[in-house]
């Protein structure tokens, strides 16, 4: 493709996403290339790095066109995006060149506000904070009650791309074993600091074709959510569920630190997500694993109440945690969102407490920076269920590498910790 019909797929990818409703970005982005096969790796690399740079600063990019009197359109979009990257207006024109494969050239309207954007910086003095953040307004307080004085900074971090985490399957072979097998594919990666089953690759890589993660050697998995199921402390012959597993992360990595032994259950009130968590499981070699589906009237967590050595639950949350991965999902955020999940997860905590045993452990865990879903739900839970108490992070450490939180929970942040935003809290059921 030439440079004006890869811009030009940018513009229309980023008309798809917009028309797609509440569908994921990368969802649509995948639907989108693959109703367009003639498109070779390189461009699709190179106008998905295009969408991705908009979406991550489109609240911006928005404010600035808007402020030289023009709409954010996708068009518009997309040529600011040039401008701010060290494109001159004339550039940005001449990628708009019509014809067969190209974007249809600029309006004098379009021309006009790009001159006026022209010789400025993304970030400008008088930007509201919450444009400044790409966040949506009334999230930012909660952002600020979180991080105090260091929000700029946090925030800078969610606006970075993130790198390809990978959890290496130690069923199947070693760390150094599968790092040798990614670089036989042209994949560089190197081990990632706390989590012993961690791989880092610097930027996106077409992961999913090659023989590791085919031959279940790999797994796609953030190394914050790595920790979080290493804190589950769940061996060989423990009984252990995964409340709200979903396509089975965590149920794979638990398989694991369990060697194949003892018996999980994975859980969701999705069979369609449990039946790709099967998937996952068969090629991951897992055989200690069954599945469950929840469902309304369900007697089967009724009937094992008190028989789990350990319950993970993590639960349904903002994915605040996950924006530098997700970022069109700043802006589909809603309140009425918030407060609903706030909501369900308590109900889901009510729920899964009931699994463990005296002496065993329900590790709750979200993917959010948002204290109502995390150290609150935890406060509200110990009140409604005293014979429960917080284990403090380092207590429950298992790894050997240092942990990387102080107090009683774990914390992650992309600033932080490099990986994406994770909350853990580790309860035991004391009577």
């Amino acid at each position: 493709m030439t440079p004006a019909a890869r811009l030009a797929a940018a513009i229309e990818l980023l008309g798809a996403i917009d028309s797609s409703g509440r569908k994921p970005a990368d969802a649509v982005a995948n639907d989108f290339f693959r109703a367009r096969r003639f498109i070779g790796s390189g461009d699709r690399r190179a106008v998905s790095d295009r969408i991705w740079r908009v979406l991550r600063a489109r609240r911006r990019l928005s404010w600035w066109i808007a402020r030289a009197g023009g709409a954010p359109t996708v068009r518009a979009l997309v040529a600011a995006s040039l401008l701010f990257e060290g494109w001159t207006p004339d550039g940005v024109a001449q990628s708009f060149s019509g014809g067969r494969f190209g974007a249809a050239p600029l309006g004098a309207a379009e021309h006009a506000v790009l001159r006026s954007l022209a010789g400025h910086t993304i970030d400008a003095p008088d930007m509201p904070d919450p444009v400044r953040f790409e966040v949506p307004d009334w999230v930012l307080p909660l952002l600020a009650a979180r991080f105090g004085r260091g929000l700029a900074a946090e925030m800078a971090a969610t606006a970075e791309p993130a790198p390809l985490d990978l959890r290496v399957n130690t069923l199947k072979a070693t760390r150094a074993d599968a790092q040798a097998m990614l670089r036989a594919e042209g994949l560089e990666s190197a081990p990632t600091p706390w989590s012993p089953w961690g791989l880092r690759i610097a930027a996106r890589a077409a992961v999913t074709s090659g023989a590791a993660f085919q031959s279940g050697i790999v797994e796609i998995q953030d190394e914050g959510s790595q920790l979080v199921a290493a804190l589950v402390g769940a061996r060989p012959e423990m009984r252990v569920a995964d409340w709200c597993a979903g396509a089975g992360g965590k149920t794979l990595a638990l398989a694991m630190t369990m060697a194949n032994r003892g018996h999980i259950v994975a859980c969701d009130v999705s069979a369609a997500r449990l039946e790709g968590a099967i998937r996952r499981l068969r090629r991951a070699g897992v055989h200690n694993a069954e599945r469950h589906v929840l469902a309304p009237g369900d007697k089967w967590a009724k009937r094992r109440e008190g028989t789990f050595d350990r319950v993970l639950v993590d639960a349904p949350c903002t994915g605040t945690g996950t924006w530098r991965r997700n970022p069109d999902a700043r802006m589909r955020l809603q309140p009425g969102d918030f407060a609903e999940l706030v909501a369900k997860q308590s109900a889901i905590l009510d729920a899964a407490v009931r699994l463990v045993r005296t002496g065993g452990r329900l590790v709750y865990a979200t993917c959010s920076l948002l204290a109502e879903e995390n150290e609150a739900q935890v406060s509200a839970l110990l009140s409604r269920h005293p014979g429960f108490a917080v284990v403090p992070v380092r207590q429950a450490w298992t790894l050997d590498a240092p942990c990387p939180c102080e107090g009683d929970f774990l914390l992650l942040t992309p600033l932080r910790h490099a990986t994406d935003g994770f909350f853990a809290a580790v309860l035991e059921r004391r009577a």
